[in-house]
């Protein structure tokens, strides 16, 4: 299973619902990687998205623990449990956990490789991505050249679940 986020310099992932800054080529990386593919949100997060409405060319998963919560065009799980039900018919490589900081934090333990996109900038966020730099269980093992949108350095990272000896 893969993840996909865009952190500040603080792992900082959000503030009052709403990304931290919106980032063109952000964007872009974000709709390659995840085109086509079962992509894993909150409830919150997809009503952040423009007029709460899924995300197209996309299979929208909402984890939610409302068992009453349904809405058009998402497949609504309620709970871990159900959620890995379903997502035993997917091959781990089409599914991308892509928040909000509840979610990831939820479902890191099932996450082998994760997609950040590094703000050299700090914000005021109020929501956190785990530190993965402080992980034992995660490395960098792949970093793009650095970029900038509008003064805003950032730049693509892959980190990978670290392999056990015993495996």
């Amino acid at each position: 299973m893969n993840a996909i986020v865009a952190v500040d310099k603080n792992w900082g992932i959000g503030r009052d619902g709403e990304l931290l800054v919106h980032i063109p080529g952000d964007m872009k990386f974000f709709r390659e990687k995840t085109t086509g593919k079962n992509i894993i949100i909150g409830r919150k997060t997809l009503e952040s998205f423009p007029d709460g409405r899924p995300l197209p060319d996309r299979h929208n998963i909402v984890l939610t623990s409302n068992d009453r919560y349904a809405i058009d065009g998402c497949t609504v799980c309620c709970g871990v449990e159900a959620l890995m039900r379903l997502l035993g018919k997917f091959a781990d490589d089409s599914i991308f956990v892509c928040g909000g900081e509840s979610v990831y934090r939820l479902l890191l333990p099932y996450v082998d490789t994760i997609w950040i996109t590094k703000i050299d900038k700090e914000f005021e966020a109020d929501k956190h991505f785990p530190n993965l730099d402080k992980d034992e269980d995660f490395e960098a093992v792949w970093e793009s050249e650095p970029m900038e949108h509008k003064g805003t350095g950032y730049r693509f990272l892959k980190y990978e679940r670290k392999q056990n000896e015993d495996e």
